[in-house]
């Protein structure tokens, strides 16, 4: 972290000296980051810098080579995936995986009913049924589509598909979402309408985002964390890294717009 910035509300999700290794290749060297209840914290680093690998080992879809991560003040760095998204572990995709061929409302709603366990139910109740549809279309309104529950997913433009994505992980009832690059392919337009309905999400959910674009990490992020070739180079606010000269260098040969956004050091 960087001298002289203090955090003071509870941690959600701490990793602990986490390092992944294939083979010979070391991805993730002794990182240790914490997550804040509530808050909206990016995850950035140049192109290679295991930015993916760190999400996957907090997700489990891999498991660490060496390392702790507590979750919700659990020990979760053993656990299945599915049991980390039962503890309120949530994620989106950099490529959605919806139901083109149903509707937005349907996608949701086999998402909530999933969590509810009506899914496994081969007649459920008129009252189970209701619940889930009210829960869908609360779900739709928080994204901002409920006026387009009836339409099929397939129809939605690739930001709406963004915000559909949010819902149904949302479905699961999670504390924290780790969203994968979630502007990705968006327009100008799609990404600020997108960065609306983040900031619009209840304060007590926490978000862990990896974002390239860096208009949408300032814009967006009360924290930020810092890879560079698998090492955190830097943990701060978002004023304290667009000052930092080691983040800078770490950046050098991305692009004038990123030096632009950095700023003299």
């Amino acid at each position: 972290m960087i001298p002289g910035i203090e955090r003071v509300s509870p941690t959600v999700l701490e990793l602990s000296d986490v390092s992944k290794r294939y083979g010979d290749l070391l991805v993730l060297e002794a990182v240790s980051l914490s997550v804040d209840a509530g808050a909206r914290h990016a995850l950035i680093g140049p192109n290679g810098a295991g930015k993916s690998t760190l999400f996957h080992v907090i997700t489990g879809t891999e498991r660490v080579t060496r390392g702790r991560i507590v979750f919700g003040g659990k020990v979760i760095t053993t656990l299945q995936e599915h049991r980390r998204t039962q503890l309120g572990l949530g994620r989106t995709f950099q490529q959605t995986s919806l139901f083109d061929g149903l509707s937005v409302i349907a996608n949701v709603e086999l998402a909530v009913q999933q969590r509810s366990g009506l899914a496994h139910r081969l007649f459920p109740s008129s009252r189970g049924r209701t619940r889930v549809n009210e829960r869908a279309r609360e779900l739709l309104e928080l994204v901002g589509l409920e006026p387009r529950e009836a339409i099929l997913a397939g129809a939605l433009s690739h930001g709406e598909r963004r915000q559909l994505d949010v819902a149904v992980s949302l479905a699961t009832n999670p504390t924290l979402v780790l969203m994968d690059e979630p502007t990705a392919g968006m327009s100008r337009d799609e990404a600020m309408s997108f960065l609306s309905m983040i900031a619009s999400l209840p304060a007590s959910l926490t978000i862990l985002m990896v974002e390239h674009d860096m208009d949408v990490v300032f814009e967006l992020a009360t924290w930020i964390s810092v890879l560079d070739a698998g090492k955190l180079i830097a943990d701060g606010t978002p004023e304290a890294i667009r000052g930092s000269r080691e983040v800078q260098d770490a950046y050098l040969g991305e692009g004038e717009h990123i030096a632009k956004l950095f700023g003299p050091v």
